[in-house]
């Protein structure tokens, strides 16, 4: 929950999900989308996900997550946002560490190589993350973050 605004530490407002509490609902999420072979589960709250398989930076072990879907060419765009919070979310590690990916939006799995944007870059990416998930332009003004995206483009054989 909330705590009040005059440092009194009364709880108010809407009750926070627990970090256990979201990794729960983010695996319910998987397992609904993979059993239905990607006909269900393929949006949150009205916006597209996709389900991005990467490689732990610390663990080695395959982890699947449900990601805001931003396509981009012939991949995707991957927003580190973690709704305009002080830190990158875990899974930005995973993928600095391992850059391959397989990404899978509504029965459609794509092998991608993801890389951080360049300052450069960014002000002509964040136009297209904003129009496919709007809060993204919000959370750039909670944090004095640089919020990263990642351009994830197809693997080339």
């Amino acid at each position: 929950m909330a705590t009040d605004d005059d440092g009194s530490g009364e709880r108010r407002g809407a009750r926070i999900p627990s970090r256990r509490a979201l990794k729960v609902l983010a695996e319910t999420h998987i397992w609904v989308n993979r059993l239905s072979r990607g006909r269900l589960g393929n949006t949150t709250h009205g916006h597209e996900v996709c389900f991005v398989t990467m490689t732990g930076a610390k663990t080695g072990r395959k982890i699947t997550k449900p990601l805001i879907y931003v396509p981009h060419d012939d991949g995707v765009l991957l927003v580190a946002s973690l709704g305009g919070g002080p830190k990158n979310p875990v899974w930005y590690h995973n993928l600095v560490a391992h850059p391959q990916i397989d990404v899978r939006h509504r029965g459609r799995s794509m092998r991608l190589a993801a890389r951080l944007a360049t300052r450069d870059e960014k002000p002509a990416l964040w136009p297209i993350c904003d129009a496919a998930f709007s809060p993204y332009a919000e959370y750039r003004t909670k944090t004095d973050r640089d919020i990263p995206i990642f351009v994830c483009e197809a693997v080339r054989h």
